[in-house]
């Protein structure tokens, strides 16, 4: 064992011999060459972390190729090229790091035909010439390995790469990145956002967004009212604590509602789980569950944000899927792929959700009312639709810092299980629904390029930081389990969690780091590239609405209450199932709706617009993307990592990156074509005439020096 860190020393792990198997059986494997890893390599380690096995090697499937160093340690595999410099700005290279958890797929590859796929616990049965690891985040590492007389070490590395994988438990936080940061400072970190831990966190959330009919109820301070809650959330300000403890008690898992925004027209966008059907509310109960849900607005609408949208096992059938045809061995035929894409309806499902937050959109802006997003389990859809609503209502929470807030309090504080829905926990309920948000989220950036301060960048190092057990961002089901884990909640040990222990004294750093700490596996010149250089300084939160703007934001009926449902409103008799009499539970719609008064479209019914919205503009600050046919666009550039020859060709997001694509492509000309005289360039050319592969690169390459122009 040895720990990483400046100025301490190293040594490497023993490595153990493995069974042979196949023709490995017949005799022993030489011992491999004495080699002692440099002084570069044993300076990458992290506190805490192993090196299990390493061997040299070099890394295929991209120009150049790269000679270097495969390691396998017990938190990650990593290669190394040769010649690498740490950067100091960050104890990991986050191009070439995959943690053991991130392993989808491991293949070693000997010869043309001869691969065998290692799950954890296999054995391998032949030396390989090169291993293929396929990251859960569609990444690729390919890794071929030199000859003469290293063949043991390709061996040891592999089988160590098994072994690990078998022996990693996804729900185990990997402290050591924490603290090779922590200990460089000194003294505690102030987070980059508030994490909405504590009740100072949402009052200063609460003034932000002006929401004065509301306040910041403490009556889950001890997680006794629902675990998979916050400890601090919003309720309306004459609703007693004692009221929402007996109110809440009336929902799915004790998830009462609560507010999730205030649009700053008057509205407000509230969630809560299902009604719980079988209690037995006295009319107290009934009166404060209406009053929560009506905010104090005449109109209320009721929204079943599981209508028209994919269940958590339609999400994860898609997504599965759709990696699998995404691998670079795919076998799906080329001339088959789009409508393979297509079989997966991983596009589909964006486009229902997209459509529905439109919708919803419109609900919220168009007339001051209280908007209510109701799924029975209020932790998935809820928080995906909510998040987009605010994202195309509001252009704060289209800045860097305001989407990063959206997430931690959307979907981090109010209780999301990341662990299970991403496959840490082994059970039956894993479906990736925040990784379909975040494609929601690059389709919007792809219709709206100058609206959002965040780049794409961005979006994919978030979309790959689920798979890094550095911190407790997404290695826990609920805010309870994050605070139990760091200690947070050691007042309340003897009723909480008996036997727990305090954390050892004499600590001097703050532990709590998340995942927006982006300097743990990030350099700074990759988190500059979180910016959107395309981002339209005049969309800021500045230019925004400061005040009520009466002349789009109607006052609803009196006392109306609407179902809303495939893209209709429909009155309904009653907020609550309980209402009339216990007969009522029965009934599958449970709210006795009459028929809908207007067949138009939603726009048409709450602005009088035409359904396309022709000429009239929109209210200050909303975003209604398209997301009909072709506007959903593919993710190439996360989903087809694993296939580099499909992404040249894609626009670069920064200047850097069109020079190192133009580079490329003068690299290809120069190896590919000849030398061709200046008048074979000057010669005019039929346009129907078919180009040859030498012209096209020319085109390209002009195309490419003018983006930089």
């Amino acid at each position: 064992m040895w720990w990483g860190g400046r100025g301490q020393s190293f040594n490497i792990a023993p490595q153990k011999e493995e069974p042979e198997m196949g023709s490995v059986q017949e005799s022993r494997m030489p011992e491999p060459r004495s080699r002692q890893p440099s002084s570069c390599l044993a300076s990458r380690c992290l506190p805490g972390e192993q090196i299990l096995a390493w061997a040299p090697g070099v890394r295929k499937g991209l120009e150049p190729e790269l000679s270097g160093t495969l390691i396998c340690t017990n938190f990650r595999v990593t290669f190394q090229p040769c010649g690498w410099q740490q950067n100091e700005d960050t104890p990991l290279s986050s191009e070439y790091d995959f943690a053991l958890v991130n392993i989808g797929r491991l293949e070693a590859v000997s010869g043309l035909s001869r691969v065998q796929l290692l799950r954890p616990g296999s054995l391998l049965k032949f030396i390989p010439e090169e291993i293929m690891i396929h990251g859960r985040d569609f990444r690729l590492l390919r890794v071929g390995f030199e000859a003469g007389g290293l063949e043991p070490q390709a061996f040891q590395v592999t089988m160590a790469i098994v072994q690990a994988r078998a022996q990693s438990n996804p729900a185990q936080q990997y402290s050591g990145i924490t603290l090779s940061k922590a200990g460089q400072a000194s003294g505690s970190r102030k987070p980059p956002i508030p994490l909405m831990e504590t009740a100072e966190d949402w009052e200063t959330e609460r003034k932000k967004q002006a929401a004065r009919g509301w306040r910041v109820s403490t009556v889950n301070e001890r997680f006794d009212v629902a675990t998979s809650l916050p400890r601090y959330f919003w309720v309306p300000n004459r609703i007693l604590d004692s009221e929402v403890r007996r109110a809440f008690g009336h929902f799915h898992q004790g998830r009462g509602p609560r507010l999730s925004w205030h649009h700053p027209g008057g509205s407000d966008l509230l969630r809560c789980g299902g009604f719980y059907t079988a209690s037995d509310p006295n009319k107290e109960d009934i009166r404060a569950v209406e009053s929560m849900l009506q905010a104090g607005h005449s109109d209320v609408v009721l929204v079943d944000t599981m209508d028209e949208l994919p269940s958590l096992a339609d999400v994860q059938l898609a997504h599965l899927r759709l990696r699998a045809l995404c691998l670079p061995d795919s076998s799906v035929a080329e001339d088959k792929w789009l409508s393979a894409l297509e079989g997966t309806r991983w596009l589909d499902y964006i486009r229902a959700c997209l459509r529905k937050a439109s919708d919803i959109s419109v609900l919220v802006t168009s007339r001051v009312r209280s908007v209510i997003l109701q799924e029975r389990g209020d932790r998935d859809l809820n928080g995906l639709l909510s998040s987009l609503v605010q994202l195309l209502s509001a252009p704060e929470a289209r800045t860097l810092f305001g989407f990063q807030s959206l997430v931690q309090r959307e979907w981090v504080a109010a209780g999301h299980p990341f662990l299970t829905r991403l496959g840490g926990t082994g059970a039956s309920e894993e479906a990736p629904v925040f990784l379909l948000f975040l494609d929601c989220v690059w389709q919007l950036l792809q219709q709206f390029p100058a609206d959002f301060e965040f780049s794409e960048f961005f979006l994919l190092a978030l979309h790959d930081s689920v798979r890094v057990p550095d911190t407790l961002t997404f290695l826990r089901n609920t805010p309870w389990e994050r605070g139990k884990q760091s200690g947070q909640l050691n007042s309340y040990t003897q009723v909480y969690t008996p036997g727990y222990s305090q954390p050892p004294a004499g600590n001097s750093f703050n532990l709590q780091l998340s995942v927006w700490d982006w300097d743990l596996r990030y350099s700074n010149a990759q988190i500059l590239q979180f910016q959107n250089p395309g981002y339209d300084p005049e969309h800021c939160p500045d230019s925004w609405l400061p005040t009520p703007q009466p002349s789009f934001m109607i006052p609803g009926p009196p006392s109306s209450v609407w179902l809303f449902s495939r893209g209709a409103l429909t009155p309904l008799n009653q907020l609550c199932p309980w209402r009339d009499s216990p007969s009522l539970l029965a009934v599958s719609s449970r709210w006795l709706p009459r028929p809908a008064i207007s067949s138009e479209s939603l726009a048409d019914q709450e602005w009088g617009l035409p359904s396309h919205w022709g000429a009239c503009p929109l209210p200050p600050g909303l975003l209604l993307p398209g997301y009909l046919g072709p506007q959903i666009r593919f993710w190439r550039r996360c989903y087809l990592r694993g296939r580099p020859e499909v992404q040249m060709g894609l626009s670069a997001p920064t200047i850097s990156g069109l020079q190192d694509e133009l580079s490329h492509l003068q690299e290809l000309l120069r190896k590919w074509t000849p030398r061709i005289s200046p008048e074979v360039h000057s010669k005019k050319r039929d346009p129907h005439t078919i180009l040859n592969p030498t012209e096209i690169v020319g085109i390209l390459k002009g195309r490419a020096e003018g983006d930089l122009g």
